[in-house]
């Protein structure tokens, strides 16, 4: 779960870590208040879950109420285009409108969970304000990492090291210690996914802000926090994505035209790349899990189908936890109330896979057997592209 930076910047204060005075709006006259009372000059930030909002024009420093006022009435209803939105963009509901700081320098600072490591890890470089993907491609050695011990947390010497590997001054290591070690704290005890501060900026006075913050949490972290999922945004995520989230599945809406269903991450994300590897593209990636019910294949099914750009639905299933004969019965009942009008083609092996087989012979639907992973791949682009 994502959430906007007002509310990051929210939840940092808690951990006492430095964020510029500032306040969410969703009008435009609580805009116009709240740059009176933050004194000007003062910034008004497009709030969307969505990098590159600067150079979209979300970002707009503003010198006086009425140019607060037209920067509100021009960001709010927008539909902001950055280069993680996609082309559809995304429409700006509520500003963030901060104090503005005089900046000396501009650095960048994360953590994250590294998978390699089975550990947090926290990411510094010098060059703030930069994707740190770009940073990590272009001068990879300009990252600083030091990884979490579980058993003490972010270590005092680990803390300094980076702040003198950022070549901060005497005077602000003490500052980035403890910056950083809210930093951590917050991560650790909110159960996040990625805590990410770009820029971290030195002010001209010599303090340490972070003047944008992005947030990510474990979704199975969640449970255990209640106030946090009231954070959600319902309008930032896609709408299938939250049904598939009632029904506890793992769907991701992608750019192509094959519907892909699939039980296990792992064969998930083997059936996208044959796809690809078969001259197509994949839809979605969705993970039903491997004890699905014949209903929640069917909500799976449901969901696949309400993307208007599936020219075909591939589904790969590997029966183990999920009988085969389970999913034929999802399979059959979803397609049914649907009335299913595109190419289906339909591979599975495992337990009652010849169970599962009769039950879609029986059902009288146009379904495409198919023998193997690859042959349903070419199967399915062959469908959409004759629809296309």
């Amino acid at each position: 779960m994502n959430i906007h930076e007002h509310q990051a910047k929210e939840l940092l204060r808690r951990y006492q870590v430095a964020v510029p005075d500032g306040q969410a709006c969703f009008t435009v006259d609580e805009a116009v208040a709240a740059a009176n009372r933050l004194e000007f000059p003062c910034v008004v930030k497009a709030q969307i879950h969505a990098g590159g909002r600067g150079k979209a024009g979300g970002v707009k420093v503003v010198r006086d109420a009425g140019e607060a006022r037209e920067a509100a009435r021009e960001l709010l209803g927008k539909t902001l285009v950055t280069h993680q939105t996609g082309p559809q963009g995304r429409v700006v509901r509520r500003l963030l409108v901060e104090r503005a700081c005089r900046i000396a320098r501009e650095l960048y600072l994360g953590l994250v969970v590294d998978r390699a490591a089975g550990r947090v890890t926290v990411m510094a470089s010098t060059e703030g304000g930069v994707e740190i993907e770009e940073v990590a491609a272009r001068t990879p050695e300009k990252i600083l990492r030091e990884t979490i011990d579980p058993a003490i947390g972010l270590a005092p010497y680990q803390a300094r090291r980076i702040a003198f590997g950022l070549g901060l001054g005497k005077e602000q290591v003490g500052k980035a210690v403890g910056f950083m070690a809210g930093l951590a704290r917050c991560f650790l005890e909110s159960d996040c996914s990625l805590v990410e501060i770009n820029p971290l900026v030195v002010t001209q006075d010599g303090g340490l802000l972070a003047l944008d913050t992005k947030i990510g949490f474990d979704d199975n972290g969640l449970f255990r926090h209640p106030e946090l999922r009231e954070l959600r945004d319902p309008s930032e995520e896609d709408p299938r994505e939250q049904e598939a989230a009632k029904h506890e599945l793992s769907y991701i809406a992608l750019d192509g035209n094959i519907g892909c269903m699939v039980n296990g991450a792992g064969l998930a994300m083997a059936t996208m790349d044959i796809v690809k590897a078969a001259g197509g593209m994949p839809a979605n990636f969705l993970d039903v899990g491997g004890g699905a019910s014949a209903e929640k294949v069917a909500a799976a099914f449901r969901i696949l189908l309400s993307d208007a750009a599936v020219q075909a639905i591939f589904i790969n299933i590997f029966g183990g936890i999920l009988r085969c004969d389970v999913l034929a019965e999802g399979v059959v009942q979803a397609a049914r109330q649907v009335r299913l009008a595109i190419p289906l083609i339909v591979r599975m092996e495992g337990t009652n896979v010849d169970e599962g087989k009769a039950i879609l012979a029986r059902s009288g639907l146009d379904i495409i057997t198919a023998s193997d992973m690859l042959d349903g791949a070419q199967k399915a682009v062959a469908a959409a592209g004759r629809r296309s």
